[in-house]
């Protein structure tokens, strides 16, 4: 597996974009991606120096309707922090 496919998508959402002014950007990637694994993703697919990256692990819901179990998968976040100067063109 290379490192460019463990990142899933580039997320979007409020949050996310307040946090681009700060330079750090919200990934979601695969659960058995890393730190080490996630910079080097980052450089090779958009050409930028991560500082450093933090990883959050969202667990999935027990859900129920009627009588029916279900469990929502979980997912694996990114924020990834660039060098001073850099950014990843989001397309806005």
């Amino acid at each position: 597996m290379t490192h460019v496919s463990l990142i899933e998508k580039f997320l979007v959402t409020e949050k996310s974009t307040a946090l681009n002014d700060l330079r750090k950007y919200v990934f979601a990637v695969k659960q058995e991606a890393t730190k080490n694994e996630i910079k080097k993703a980052v450089k090779e697919l958009y050409h930028v120096d991560a500082v450093s990256v933090n990883m959050l692990v969202r667990k999935g819901k027990v859900k129920r309707f009627r009588n029916i179990k279900n469990v929502r998968s979980g997912m694996k976040k990114a924020i990834v922090t660039l060098a001073e100067g850099q950014k990843i063109d989001v397309g806005r």
